[in-house]
């Protein structure tokens, strides 16, 4: 049948069982919404309030559903607010579409209004992105974007379409996708190398990071952590995977990691990295990284394989499938001195604060009490995210979505708008700063028109406290414009964009406001006010190694 190339958008995207989609109007996409307006039956449109929300709620509904998120926009300054979005998923291996429209095809490259090479700009931050300059060829470029997006190790794709290309009309036909394509490039020969290197260890430690929930390789993971009897670290974007309460499980690793975690590591004679980058936060110094260890390293991506840690053997493959095949081949293993050591660590050197006053440790605990460990917590960037991945214990994959690559201010509550989406089933609850909030608390605005019943939690320091943190500890206590201490009231800004809103000053108030914000089954804000220098512990100083995590305590025996 013959459609516009705004009614194929619509059609390819209902083909691609595309059920949301995020998004901003305007002069070059009008055509594309007006389609959306006449055949979008079962695609609900968001309207975000600034087209930055609309990038980060389909990073949050494709993080915590697995489906590829979609997000839309104009030309010009639409297509540009995207880009930390698109930025942010590029970083953390989030599967993503994005569409933008542009000028007419005789007009591009002329300088025209509202005119941006948004495939150029968005070049080195995509895995791919297509200019559509012939409507013939639209629906094919849409379907190869989402198999792209989705297929291998998942990434955000750009779609540009000229604005006479949603014009023009070309014969359709509906296509059923095809299932994605298995990338994984191992032998037979890799893993039983793999398989005889785990056998081979006496003081093994299992790495895990984003790759295994991208996999659904959870299961997997935690088979594989009672085969090798080893204990198990995480990274901020592999958090779930492990259940928070397993014995096996000791913490994150890295800048911020547990104390159990980062000498474990240092110690162990075999670390086994699980879809992991070996980022430079995890690493610090890389030179003395797991310095005694043989390296296994499995992941879906070639290029990770000896990019900033050599490993002694690698497994280039799909998570889930290379861990069931390795975890048939591994025998029952027993490293009970092992065990016993790291369980010491974790009893020596337990995280703790200050349990006197207010703090966000407090406020975490009493999240994942009063919730049961059942919601699904996003995070903007800075102190609070590092305490909401040390103090909540995440039982189960895709209730963590942080931004971990590209450390996003503002991220949180778009992408909680997104999560809440794609997973209504789950009480969504976004961890903010007060520095991180001010960036895209216009979001709210979203949440209230359309009634998403998220909780904002603000933890108001007055400060940039993770910055502030920086300049205490290596700056002297030089606090230059990290200062927030002015006259905005979040809860009234909470209540004028048509949210419910609650100041905690003490604690215990904050289970009742937790509790009251859940069953109002309205977008709320809770506002808690901790005192300006709480700090995040365990510590490792740049370019360290993990080995030199220090804490509050081994800081005061310093003075």
């Amino acid at each position: 049948m013959q459609l516009t190339g705004a009614e194929i958008v619509i059609e390819c995207l209902k083909e691609q069982g595309v059920d949301t989609v995020f998004g901003y109007p305007g002069g070059t996409i009008l055509n594309v919404y007006d389609a959306l307006y006449q055949r979008g039956d079962g695609i609900n449109h968001i309207l975000t309030s600034h087209e930055q929300g609309a990038a980060h709620a389909a990073d949050g509904y494709a993080r915590a559903t697995g489906k590829v998120g979609v997000c839309m926009a104009t030309s010009g300054p639409g297509a540009t607010n995207l880009v930390t979005g698109i930025a942010t998923a590029y970083m953390d291996s989030v599967p993503m579409v994005a569409i933008t429209c542009n000028v007419v095809l005789p007009l591009l490259g002329k300088d025209t209004f509202q005119e941006v090479d948004i495939a150029g700009v968005t070049m080195p931050i995509t895995k791919h992105g297509y200019i559509v300059k012939d409507v013939t060829k639209l629906a094919e470029t849409i379907r190869k974007a989402f198999s792209i997006a989705r297929e291998g190790r998942p990434g955000p794709v750009l779609v540009d379409i000229t604005k006479d290309v949603t014009a023009n009309r070309c014969e359709y036909e509906k296509m059923v996708p095809l299932p994605a394509k298995s990338v994984s490039q191992y032998s037979r020969e890799d893993i039983e190398k793999a398989v005889e290197l785990i056998k081979a260890s006496k003081r093994p430690f299992i790495y895990v990071g984003g790759g295994a929930v991208i996999s659904g390789a959870f299961k997997e993971v935690r088979e594989l952590s009672k085969l090798m009897d080893s204990p198990v670290c995480d990274t901020l974007m592999g958090k779930g995977v492990m259940d928070g309460h397993d014995d096996y499980y000791t913490g994150m690793i890295g800048m911020h990691g547990t104390k159990a975690s980062n000498l474990g590591v240092s110690e162990c004679d075999l670390l086994v990295a699980l879809g992991a980058r070996f980022s430079d936060r995890v690493t610090g110094n890389a030179s003395m990284f797991a310095s005694r260890a043989k390296i296994l390293h499995i992941d879906i991506d070639a290029a990770e394989i000896n990019k900033n840690i050599r490993s002694s053997v690698s497994v280039v493959g799909d998570l889930k499938e290379v861990l069931e095949k390795i975890n048939k081949e591994l025998p029952q293993m027993e490293h009970k001195e092992w065990n016993i050591h790291i369980k010491e660590l974790k009893e020596k050197y337990p995280l703790n604060y200050d349990h006197e006053v207010l703090s966000c440790p407090y406020i975490m605990e009493e999240i994942d009490r009063v919730t049961g460990g059942k919601a699904l917590i996003t995070t903007d960037v800075g102190q609070h995210q590092m305490w909401a991945a040390q103090y909540y214990k995440y039982s189960e994959p895709r209730t963590f979505l942080s931004s971990g690559g590209l450390g996003t201010m503002g991220y949180g509550l778009g992408a909680c708008i997104g999560a809440k989406m794609g997973r209504p089933d789950k009480i969504c609850i976004n961890i903010a700063g007060d520095g991180c909030f001010r960036m895209n608390m216009n979001e709210l605005a979203t949440a209230g028109r359309y009634n998403i019943p998220i909780i904002e939690v603000v933890i108001n320091n007055h400060v940039l406290g993770m910055v502030r943190q920086w300049q205490t500890l290596f700056y002297e206590k030089r606090y230059s414009q990290t200062v927030l201490n002015d006259g905005v009231d979040f809860c009234m800004v909470a209540k004028g964009l048509g949210c419910e809103a609650i100041r905690v000053t003490k604690k215990e108030e904050v289970a009742d406001a937790i509790t009251r914000a859940i069953e109002m089954k309205r977008p709320a804000l809770i506002e808690c006010l901790i005192p300006e220098d709480d700090k995040v512990f365990p510590m490792v100083p740049a370019g360290a190694p993990i080995s030199e995590v220090f804490d509050a305590t081994d800081l005061e025996k310093k003075k």
